[in-house]
């Protein structure tokens, strides 16, 4: 497969789908608290994203129901939003976000505590998978394969005491 390279017009769009999924997701993260449910989130992130100017990348995406994708605690990934999905203090949720802009696509997540109260071992997770984060991205360089950035990723998280998930 060829690389196709942009044009600054190009990175330029991409560029403003990601700042608006970052807005969301400062607004939805803001939102987070005990008693919020996800769907809480999901129609705050539903208004954002109109009120911006762009269209959800997921919602209706192999029919997925939401714009946002929740995940509480031990969920690995793409969990629906739900009213029934109350967020408890010590908990942490992971809110995934996806934006079309002018026909370019803005992809982000991030974790957050709820109520700031961690076990020590939650503390450490979100450590180590910011620190992974950037172990990735430094391997990400002219030359390295795809594998090279996973490798870089999973030797770290190996290296402090957690796995990574292979399959989801």
């Amino acid at each position: 497969m060829a690389i196709v390279c942009k044009s600054a017009a190009e990175i330029d769009k991409m560029r403003r789908s990601g700042r608006i999924v970052r807005e969301v997701l400062d607004e939805v993260s803001a939102l987070v608290k005990p008693g919020a449910t996800t769907m809480d989130l999901e129609y705050a992130a539903e208004r954002k994203i109109k009120e911006l100017g762009a269209k959800p990348a997921f919602k209706g995406y192999y029919d997925y129901p939401c714009v946002l994708c929740t995940s509480i605690n031990e969920e690995i990934v793409h969990g629906i939003p739900s009213e029934k999905r109350a967020l408890k203090a010590g908990d942490i949720v992971s809110i995934d976000c996806g934006v079309v802009l002018d026909g370019y696509y803005g992809d982000a997540a991030m974790t957050v505590p709820v109520d700031g109260l961690l076990t020590p071992e939650l503390s450490k997770l979100l450590e180590v998978t910011k620190k992974a984060l950037y172990r990735g991205i430094e391997a990400t360089r002219i030359g390295n394969a795809v594998g090279d950035v996973g490798a870089a990723v999973q030797e770290f998280v190996e290296a402090n005491g957690f796995s990574v998930v292979r399959e989801f």
